[in-house]
C-alpha cells in the first residue's frame, strides 16, 4: 500500500474501554516510580525551554497505529503531553464510516474541545469519527490551536503498519490500539526495529504469539514496553495483609466475574454478502487472519466476540482486575483449566441440534484455572466468570442481609472466611470466623481522568527517553497472557486441558494445540514482518 498523501476529508464518552469504576495507579506507587524514572531520564541530556515546554530535539516522536473510536479517544490526552510528538497515524479505514460508539456524539465534541474547533466534523457519514483521515485532522489540528508555538511538522497518514515502519526510519516508539489480532504481529515487528511499544490488552490473542513477544520485549531491556491497563489495576496490600495474618485461613479460591460481554457474541458466521465500505481496505483489517468475506459483524466494537480477532470477557477485562493479583499471589502457569460455557442450540431437520462453536465466545462462562503451590502458598483455584454469571451468593453475606452480589467483583476464599471486593480489588470487605465483617478504609477510584492519563503517559516517555522499564512492562504480564490465551483455547475446545508451561504445550489434547498458535497469511510471517 502507499502513504496517503491527500488531506484529509474532514473540513475542519461515556462508557471507555475501560472498567467501571476502575483505579488508576496508586499515587504513593505513581510518585515512587516517577521518582525513579525521572532519576534514570536525567541522565540523557534534554533541555526544557519554559514550563510545560520541551525542545523538538527532545520529544518522543511516536505513531500512532488503531484510529477507530476508542483509539481516537486515547488520542487525546497524548497530543496533550509536552515530551510526546505523534508523528504519523495508521489504520487500514481511511474516512469515519461505520463506525460505532457508546453514543452519537460523545467523542465528536471531546475532540471538538481538545483541538478547539467547536464546529468540527468528523466526514464520512459524519456520524461516529475514525479512520487514519480523521486521525490525521486531529493531530494536525491540535498541534496547530493547542500547541501551534511548538512547530510541529505535520502527521503523515499510512493504511500499512509494515511500510510505516520502513518509511518512518527516525521513529522512536509506537502505540498499538488494533483489534486484538493485530496486537502481537505488530508488537514484535516495532521491537524488531527497536521501537519502544505502549500498547492496549492483550498482549496478543494467540498464546505462542504472545509468548514471542514477550521473549522478544525481555531480550531487549532497553526498549520500554508498557501494557495500559496496569494503570488501572487496584492495589492488593489489605487483601494480602488479610491473607499473611491468616484472617481467612488458607487461600484456596480466588473468584472474579464480570457483566461483559457488552458486545454480541454471534452464534453464526455471517454470510450476507455486504460491500466493503468505500476506503476500507479489507486485506490489510485481517491481516494475518484467513481472508473472508467482509462483515460489519467483524469490525469496530464487535471484533472482539470473534476468537480469531479478538480474546473475549477476559483478555478484555481480566487485565484491569487480576494482574495485581497474578502479582501479588504469584501466580505463573496453570496446570489445568476446566471450561464450563453456555451453549448454542439451533434447528436441524429432525428437531434442535447442538451446534459446536469454535468460531465465537459463548454468551457466558465460567473457567477455572489451576495454580500450582509456590512458596508459603498452597495450591489456589482462580475462577473466571462472565456473561452476568456469578458465583453463588456467600453465606456471609446473606447472614448481614445481603442477598446478592454486584455485577462485577472479585472474591477470596481460604479455610476460615472470605474477602469480597469491588472487579479491582477495591473496597476489601474481610468476613472471618463468626466475627462482623471489617471495611478497609474507602479507597477513591479513579476513571481515566485526562490528568490521570497524561501522568501515565508522561511516565512511559521519560522511561523511554532514559531506556528503563517501569510497572506493566511486556514480561510482567507473561502470567496474565497466559491466562487469557488458555481461556480462550479452552473455551473452543470445550474440553478440560492440561498445560505444561516448560514446553509450551497442552499435553491431554493434542489437538486443542492448535488453538494456541496462528497460521500466519504470506506477508504477514512474525519472522518476516
Amino acid at each position: 500500500m502507499k502513504k496517503d498523501s491527500t488531506q484529509n476529508s474532514p473540513t475542519d464518552a461515556k462508557t471507555p474501554d475501560t472498567p467501571e469504576n476502575s483505579s488508576n495507579i496508586d499515587r504513593r506507587k505513581f510518585i515512587k516510580v516517577a521518582g525513579a524514572g525521572a532519576l534514570a531520564f536525567s541522565i540523557v541530556p534534554r533541555f526544557v525551554l519554559g514550563k510545560g515546554y520541551v525542545a523538538p530535539s527532545d520529544k518522543l516522536t511516536l505513531a500512532y497505529v488503531g484510529c477507530g473510536t476508542q483509539g481516537m479517544r486515547e488520542m487525546l490526552p497524548m497530543l496533550a503531553v509536552p515530551d510526546i510528538q505523534i508523528v504519523a497515524v495508521c489504520d487500514p479505514n481511511r474516512d469515519a464510516v461505520g463506525y460505532k460508539d457508546w453514543d452519537r456524539t460523545g467523542l465528536r465534541n471531546s475532540i471538538r474541545q481538545a483541538i478547539k474547533k467547536p464546529d468540527w466534523q468528523p466526514g464520512g457519514d459524519n456520524v461516529i469519527p475514525g479512520g487514519r483521515e480523521v486521525g490525521r485532522n486531529v493531530v494536525d489540528s491540535f498541534y496547530a490551536n493547542v500547541r501551534g508555538t511548538d512547530n510541529f511538522k505535520a502527521c503523515t497518514a499510512y493504511a500499512d503498519y509494515r511500510e510505516l515502519l520502513d518509511k518512518e526510519k527516525d521513529l522512536d516508539a509506537v502505540k498499538i490500539m488494533t483489534p486484538d489480532h493485530h496486537h502481537g504481529l505488530f508488537a514484535i515487528a516495532a521491537l524488531k526495529r527497536n521501537k519502544h511499544v505502549l500498547m492496549h490488552k492483550p498482549v496478543s490473542n494467540r498464546l505462542l504469539e504472545g509468548k514471542a513477544v514477550i521473549d522478544l520485549a525481555r531480550s531487549k531491556p532497553n526498549l520500554t514496553t508498557h501494557l495500559i491497563p496496569w494503570d488501572s489495576n487496584g492495589s492488593m496490600d489489605q487483601v494480602m495483609a488479610w491473607i499473611n495474618d491468616g484472617k481467612i485461613g488458607k487461600l484456596k479460591e480466588i473468584h472474579n466475574w464480570t457483566n461483559r460481554p457488552v458486545w454480541p457474541q454471534y452464534p453464526v458466521i455471517p454470510t450476507e454478502k455486504i460491500p466493503v465500505p468505500d476506503g476500507l481496505d479489507w486485506q490489510l483489517w485481517l491481516g494475518a487472519e484467513a481472508d473472508r468475506q467482509y462483515s460489519p459483524q467483524y469490525t469496530n466494537m464487535v471484533f472482539r466476540g470473534w476468537y480469531d480477532f479478538g480474546g473475549g470477557s477476559m483478555a478484555d477485562m481480566g487485565h484491569y482486575s487480576l494482574w495485581t493479583v497474578f502479582n501479588a499471589l504469584n501466580l505463573t502457569s496453570p496446570e489445568v483449566v476446566v471450561p464450563n460455557l453456555t451453549h448454542y442450540v439451533g434447528t436441524g431437520d429432525y428437531g434442535p441440534i447442538f451446534v459446536h462453536n469454535d468460531f465465537s465466545f459463548p454468551e457466558g462462562c465460567t473457567v477455572k484455572f489451576k495454580y500450582p503451590a509456590v512458596g508459603d502458598r498452597g495450591p489456589v483455584d482462580l475462577f473466571w466468570w462472565d456473561g452476568g454469571i456469578r458465583p453463588t451468593v456467600p453465606e456471609e453475606l446473606i447472614a448481614i442481609n445481603e442477598d446478592d452480589l454486584p455485577a462485577e467483583g472479585m472474591m477470596f476464599v481460604g479455610t476460615k472466611g472470605k474477602i469480597l471486593a469491588g472487579f479491582n480489588v477495591q473496597n476489601p470487605r474481610l468476613f472471618s470466623k463468626k466475627k462482623p465483617p471489617v471495611s478497609a478504609p474507602s479507597q477513591a477510584i479513579n476513571s481515566y481522568a485526562q490528568n490521570k492519563m497524561v501522568d501515565a503517559l508522561t511516565l512511559f516517555a521519560k522511561n523511554c527517553k532514559a531506556g528503563t522499564q517501569y510497572p506493566g512492562s511486556f514480561p510482567e504480564a507473561e502470567g496474565l497472557t497466559e491466562a487469557v490465551n488458555l481461556y480462550a483455547a479452552s473455551l473452543r475446545a470445550q474440553k478440560l486441558l492440561k498445560y505444561d508451561a516448560a514446553t509450551r504445550q497442552i499435553t491431554n489434547n493434542a489437538d486443542a494445540n492448535k488453538y494456541l498458535k496462528r497460521d500466519y497469511r504470506t506477508g504477514w510471517d512474525p519472522a518476516t514482518i
